[in-house]
């Protein structure tokens, strides 16, 4: 049980550093003690997906005659069968990681991981049985869990988190969503879609409070205009889970309101793993109630490193992944970049769909930037028409001085497969009279792209 890399948890951030060591020639194990993959791949990033998926099928078939399609008969969703479908994609993707795990020769160990010294890991199985584990090198990738507010707190059946809501029994008739952000929304969007009487309460101005003031009042608009009741700057302040329905009392700019709803889910954030990891024990350095690392995620403590949700920086899967392979790059002697935490790009799985990457335009302005900022509208798009999808717009934000691209803002069908051009624009440095020159295919989503350039700079030809 003597390894040169022990990685303690397999999530994205986790699996992939595993794999990528292993890549490197290091002698690799993952400490996991559930299902391979982690929270992502089993109860968060990928079923979620599949969920949604799901309710865009369903919608499909009610706005069928938009199409000019006849749907004979009845029209409903089987809500067991839509989660037993997400469960069974989650569990595919996990048995994928383990073919990867042993095409890699990677071990897995399964239990508990507790750092015991530097270089040693004790194992905890599910009967008790404690093993250690010594390794050159160990990464804590721990990941995040559901996080619970004093007043909202989670009983698994009436107040709930992301787990429980992707496994409910039957579709509830009414639910109240505490938070907006990408989770809140997601799940919001998906019961709401089902047929679900939804309420979503967030404690900020605007859903989805990280993306740009515009992109979050189009989504409340679509939000509204499918029947979701949405709350804004209110705050859950108590729920009364004794009778039938929870009694939600809400805190709103127009006073104290009374919601009754089946279910009330809590997403209102996450709470890193980290206690009982033995960080105190070895003395490992903490920052704001997350691991202290370095531009290479290695702790106060030689041959402990930390990464994903545990340490500071956004709690997205991609960003774990990165982290992980920047991490073990350096351990094996390469001279990796450190992650460019300015071009993240952030997604959110909504109808429409929600993607950004960099300075919102506020951000850009406070910051004294010189702005030139260019928005195309979908409804002038060619294929979002064909497609029946003309919600949302595409707004760039560049440096008037020099071109660069210092932000990107997206709403609409299928953006997050479109942000992945503007994270590598920003990378390469591309000026917006680049992309108005980069000719993009038509008809398309993405000549969007191309339109909003132009129309920062004075050349737009649809709009």
């Amino acid at each position: 049980m003597n390894f040169d890399l022990l990685v303690i948890g397999s999530g994205p951030g986790g699996y992939v550093a595993a794999i990528r060591a292993s890549q490197l020639g290091l002698k690799t194990a993952v400490v996991e003690r559930e299902s391979l993959g982690g929270i992502c791949l089993n109860w968060g990033c990928i079923p979620t997906k599949s969920l949604l998926k799901s309710a865009q099928v369903y919608e499909y078939f009610l706005h069928a005659a938009d199409y000019g399609i006849a749907v004979d008969g009845s029209v409903k969703p089987d809500f067991e069968k839509v989660v037993g479908r997400s469960r069974t994609v989650a569990e595919g993707m996990s048995k994928g990681i383990e073919f990867l795990f042993k095409k890699n020769k990677i071990e897995v160990i399964n239990g508990t991981g507790k750092l015991k010294s530097p270089g040693v890991v004790e194992v905890r199985d599910a009967d008790g049985k404690v093993s250690e584990v010594k390794a050159d090198h160990i990464i804590l990738a721990t990941g995040a869990r559901s996080k619970e507010l004093p007043n909202l707190k989670q009983d698994g059946k009436k107040i709930i988190g992301y787990r429980e809501a992707m496994t409910l029994p039957a579709l509830p008739k009414s639910m109240v969503v505490v938070g907006s952000g990408a989770i809140g929304s997601e799940f919001a969007n998906f019961y709401n879609t089902m047929g679900c009487q939804v309420t979503l309460v967030e404690f900020l101005p605007n859903v989805v409070p990280l993306e740009d003031e515009e992109v979050s009042k189009q989504l409340e608009r679509s939000f509204k205009k499918a029947k979701m009741k949405v709350m804004t700057s209110s705050s859950v302040e108590s729920v009364d889970t004794s009778g039938k329905l929870c009694k939600v009392k809400i805190k709103t700019p127009k006073g104290e309101q009374e919601v009754e709803a089946e279910i009330v889910l809590s997403a209102v954030g996450v709470t890193p793993n980290i206690e009982g990891i033995g960080l105190e024990e070895l003395g490992i350095e903490m920052e704001k109630g997350k691991v202290k690392v370095d531009d290479f995620y290695r702790t106060n403590v030689n041959g402990v490193y930390a990464i994903g949700d545990i340490v500071g920086g956004p709690a997205l899967a991609h960003v774990a992944s990165a982290e992980g392979i920047t991490c073990v790059e350096k351990i094996a002697g390469h001279k990796p970049q450190a992650v460019d935490y300015k071009n993240i790009p952030g997604c959110t799985y909504t109808s429409p769909e929600v993607a950004s990457v960099g300075m919102s335009e506020k951000a850009a302005k406070e910051a004294g930037y010189e702005l030139k900022v260019g928005k195309f509208p979908f409804t002038a798009s060619g294929k979002a028409s064909a497609a029946g999808a003309r919600d949302g717009f595409v707004k760039l934000v560049f440096d008037a001085k020099y071109g660069e691209l210092l932000g990107a803002h997206l709403i609409g069908a299928n953006v997050t497969e479109m942000i992945a051009e503007l994270v590598v624009a920003r990378k390469l440095e591309t000026t917006g009279e680049e992309i108005i020159k980069a000719i993009h295919p038509h008809p398309t989503m993405s000549e969007a792209i191309m339109e909003a350039a132009a129309a920062a700079y004075g050349e737009v030809i649809h709009i």
